[in-house]
């Protein structure tokens, strides 16, 4: 009889454990994102286009709507981003004497490849602390790469073609953001918590925000640089 109720008991204790343990103490916290518009206040010129002897036939160079693109990210990444980084491709094209994107931004790790678009040759390079690079002459059909390892700004320019220039935002963490045409930008899958908000843009003073992330929210925050 003794025994019987020894297993009784013990088979209680063990399915209100299994309850206890199917019972979660608290729900996990759902992460939200970043969302807002970057008011670019100052005028956008474009450079002045140095004639060329092969000038004759060749494609006018367009407006460049791209120089009003800002970047939006977070000062400091939130625990864990390094985990989450996943370095892939990115591509700056060269067309119409022109590098496409103006703006570009990657994570660490990410390869970017330079190819020739246009019927002439060009020199890709950057004199920039976090990459210095010069991949030489190319023509059109032919392409090179440079893999970024580290964060920082890298301005990039051709050895040929001095109105060409471009800049590459290397970030350690994930949580940025390259604006439309409009100014909007977002940022998503950001943990709950207190950041702060920098928004980019060449030539001007950034601009920082402090943003506070709710659990599964959608904080806002507006920039106007100038």
């Amino acid at each position: 009889m003794r025994r019987t109720f020894v297993t009784i008991a013990l088979a209680s204790a063990l399915a209100l454990s299994g309850a206890v343990a199917r019972t979660p103490f608290a729900a996990a916290a759902r992460n939200g994102a970043i969302t807002g518009h970057v008011d670019l206040r100052r005028p956008t010129i474009a450079p002045t286009r140095r004639p060329g002897v092969a000038d004759l036939g060749t494609a006018p160079v367009q407006p460049m709507p791209e120089r009003q693109m800002s970047v939006v990210y977070l000062e400091t990444a939130p625990r864990g981003a390094f985990e989450q980084n996943d370095p892939g491709q990115a591509t700056m094209d060269q067309r119409n004497e022109t590098f496409v994107p103006h703006v570009l931004a990657v994570t660490t790790g990410t390869t970017v490849e330079f190819p020739n678009s246009d019927r002439i040759f060009h020199n890709v390079f950057s004199m920039s602390k976090t990459h210095p690079f010069d991949l030489g002459r190319y023509a059109v059909g032919h392409s090179k790469s440079i893999k970024f390892d580290r964060p920082g700004i890298v301005r990039v320019f051709c050895d040929i073609h001095s109105h060409m220039s471009a800049f590459i935002l290397v970030f350690s963490h994930p949580f940025f953001s390259v604006t439309d045409a409009a100014g909007h930008y977002r940022i998503d899958n950001v943990p709950p918590g207190t950041y702060t908000v920098v928004a980019w843009n060449e030539g001007v003073t950034s601009e920082s925000r402090t943003v506070v992330v709710g659990d599964g929210s959608v904080a806002e925050s507006d920039f106007s640089l100038k």
